[in-house]
């Protein structure tokens, strides 16, 4: 497992999110969904696979074993699971968004993340 968790979010993806034109509640996803990228290109490191390759316990053994995540929060079974939901959940977004992009999900850049959900969400705002 790693020795350090991923960082949650960069000042500059921060401020990349919080630039995009999106309500709260889609900034909150756009941030979850790039924090489970980097969790997920963990995961695909320490296996040696794609991050489309990963399986859903693959993820679950990740979270249930990473020592650093469990030094980092005060980790019970109750967090585990809440965050491993989490991080499956981030995987339809971030493979709707390699389709489209026809990028590779570890290769996803922020703007592409970030554009997806600004996308997404003047679709519903046409739909309204």
């Amino acid at each position: 497992m790693s020795d350090t968790i991923p960082e949650f979010l960069t000042f500059e993806e921060v401020a990349e999110i919080d630039k995009a034109l999106l309500t709260s509640q889609d900034k909150f996803l756009t941030r979850v969904t790039l924090y489970s990228l980097r969790v997920l290109k963990q995961i695909a490191q320490t296996e040696q696979i794609p991050v489309e390759q990963i399986t859903d316990q693959q993820i679950v053994h990740w979270v249930e074993q990473d020592e650093a995540l469990k030094q980092s929060v005060t980790s019970d079974a109750s967090f585990e699971q809440f965050f491993i939901r989490i991080v499956l959940s981030s995987l339809k977004p971030l493979r709707q968004i390699s389709a489209e992009t026809g990028v590779a999900i570890e290769t996803l850049t922020i703007a592409e993340v970030v554009g997806w959900f600004e996308q997404q969400a003047k679709q519903r705002l046409g739909q309204s």
